[in-house]
């Protein structure tokens, strides 16, 4: 799980690109521009509307609405960031024939009740949809939406089956426990919004210097390092590993009892992008018989504000980089709370947005049927150390070389080139001058001679030793181009702990080499002549991930660490690799 999780709330609804919407997605199957609900009507707005929950705490919701007599249907947006960053969405929605509402969360805003990160909000969202559908503007039908926090608490109540909720827009949404925090830990980007989040109203980030608080030991005091004392923060850190402490806040393994159309969003740069096509594979092959069919994907060149740019530091997407985000989701919406005859079923259920050749294509499965899973393996004399180091990356399997050995030292970790607060962490950087550093391997390949495009799931499979008892390894997914650029694409990582299962950590033996499967997440990118593809491992990417302090104690209650001697093998008996899903031209 992840509650660094947050989201512009503009961005929630309203288009920040310019685009004409029939440019920028799939037309209907007569080939003229989707039909939309256009703005039609004045809207009014009921502030502070009291909602009470099962067990009688009142949350406050303002409910926009258009002015007239009648019944539309409903649009539920639940957050903890505040419903006043709602305007704009509400009143566009409402003069369009639906009736916004924007509910404070249980313990935010104007919301009566305690502030615990996820833990009421799948009650309280089953009962605020039943609230919805009972009132007297409303046709019974209640669609919900959000990303981030937003978007994870829809599922927390879909899986509860509450009967009027009817459709659901997920974005940019974080995943069960530990897919996004491989460590067991929060991130420690994470704790700047545990302070964000902190009481009922917004609290102040620019009070804080983060990169030093970042650095704080050991992590369970991170919070007072921060100068705001936190519970759950605390509490989090206690239960470093999957248990059933957990499970209140898992979602991806109740697949089968979400019954309802899901539009699923995300970003190639959004920093929690891997729950978005984890929940899109998971209902379209767990989910109920009668709901597969009507899940729809939409991916985009973005970071975790998703459509808000389409140039990333020094990458341009060029101008279909930005869609009409408004009207894609009336569009859906439209069809399944108001019955439109639209055409949304009838158009491929993945529109992706290939970087590189900066191209939008519609596709009929993710991942797609088409791949060829190509394994790319690393190679080289036993001095892959640096960028001008013999690493290489090839096709073919290894047969016999010398393993790549590095020292890995938690008090100077390898960097993660990031902004220090948690709204975004990391995106398309270059990573030249990480790359001089001797504890980061380097494996290239020779120059491409022809586009490759590789869109899908990545994962790497690599043969390790060290001489801890236990100890991280990261790999990395880069783009080099013919100027030197070093693009970052996707990294993952594994704490050796936990090698067998986050519920399942056991110390590793010093000298033994281990086989390490890492989820790299994914990434949907066009290689293109001239370019070469590199990968990175390390043991370190901080500020990201916490450092593994290397010596097998209490994860984020320790002040001690220690150098790791690390060996990374590849040979006939121990093939390293990195998968890579590519596309067929």
């Amino acid at each position: 799980m992840t509650a660094r999780s947050w989201l512009v709330p503009a961005v929630v609804l309203v288009a920040l690109g310019p685009l004409a919407l029939a440019a920028q997605q799939p037309a209907g199957a007569s080939g003229a521009a989707p039909q939309v609900s256009q703005p039609a009507y004045r809207v009014s707005i009921a502030f502070n509307q009291r909602v009470k929950m099962r067990d009688g705490v009142e949350l406050s919701a303002d409910v926009y609405r258009p002015d007239t007599a009648g019944r539309f249907p409903v649009v539920l947006s639940r957050t903890p960031y505040t419903k006043t960053g709602s305007l704009r969405a509400g009143r566009d929605w409402a003069s369009r024939g639906y009736v916004f509402v924007a509910m404070d969360v249980r313990g935010r805003g104007d919301s009566d009740g305690e502030w615990v990160p996820y833990r009421n909000d799948g009650r309280d969202g089953y009962d605020a949809v039943e609230w919805c559908a009972a009132q007297p503007w409303s046709t019974g039908k209640v669609g919900t939406i959000g990303g981030s926090y937003n978007g994870r608490i829809q599922w927390f109540t879909a899986v509860l089956q509450p009967p009027h909720l009817t459709a659901m827009i997920a974005m940019v949404t974080p995943s069960d426990p530990f897919v996004e925090w491989p460590t067991g830990l929060p991130l420690p980007m994470d704790i700047s919004w545990y302070h964000f989040t902190a009481g009922h109203l917004l609290q102040n980030m620019d009070a804080v210097d983060w990169s030093a608080v970042q650095r704080h030991l050991p992590m369970i005091t991170m919070d007072s390092a921060a100068g705001r004392p936190n519970p759950y923060w605390r509490e989090e850190i206690r239960h470093a590993q999957l248990s059933d402490w957990w499970e209140p806040v898992r979602y991806q393994n109740k697949s089968d009892r979400v019954q309802v159309p899901v539009l699923h969003i995300s970003g190639w740069y959004d920093d929690e992008q891997v729950g978005t096509p984890l929940n899109y594979i998971g209902m379209t092959t767990h989910g109920p018989a009668n709901v597969r069919a009507s899940q729809h994907l939409l991916m985009g060149p973005w970071p975790h504000a998703i459509n808000s740019t389409s140039k990333l530091g020094a990458v341009d997407f060029g101008p279909t980089g930005q869609i009409d985000l408004t009207a894609y989701q009336v569009r859906w919406f439209d069809y399944w709370l108001k019955g439109m005859d639209n055409g949304v079923m009838g158009e491929p259920p993945v529109r992706i947005f290939v970087m590189g050749t900066n191209a939008w294509v519609s596709e009929g499965d993710w991942p797609m049927a088409r791949t060829q899973w190509t394994k790319y393996y690393l190679h080289s004399g036993g001095h892959a150390a640096t960028s001008a180091g013999d690493g290489s990356l090839t096709t073919v399997s290894p047969t016999r070389e010398p393993p790549d050995a590095y020292t890995d030292d938690p008090a100077h970790p390898v960097t993660f080139i990031t902004e220090p607060s948690f709204a975004q962490i990391g995106g398309p950087d270059d990573y030249r001058q990480v790359e001089q550093r001797s504890d980061v391997l380097v494996y290239t390949s020779d120059t491409l001679p022809r586009d490759l495009e590789v869109c899908g799931p990545i994962r790497a499979r690599l043969f390790a030793s060290s001489d801890a008892h236990d100890t991280d390894f990261m790999v990395k997914l880069l783009d080099v181009w013919p100027n030197g650029f070093v693009e970052r694409l996707i990294d993952g990582m594994v704490r050796a702990r936990f090698r067998d299962g986050m519920d399942r950590p056991s110390p590793i033996e010093p000298g033994r080499v281990y086989g390490y499967d890492v989820d790299v997440w994914n990434t949907c990118q066009t290689f293109r002549p001239g370019h070469r593809i590199r990968v990175e491992v390390a043991s370190t990417a901080f500020p990201k991930y916490d450092a593994n302090p290397n010596t097998g104690e209490p994860l984020g209650q320790t002040t001690t660490s220690q150098p790791a001697h690390q060996a990374v093998f590849h040979d006939r008996e121990h093939e390293s690799y990195v998968m890579l899903p590519v596309v067929p031209n």
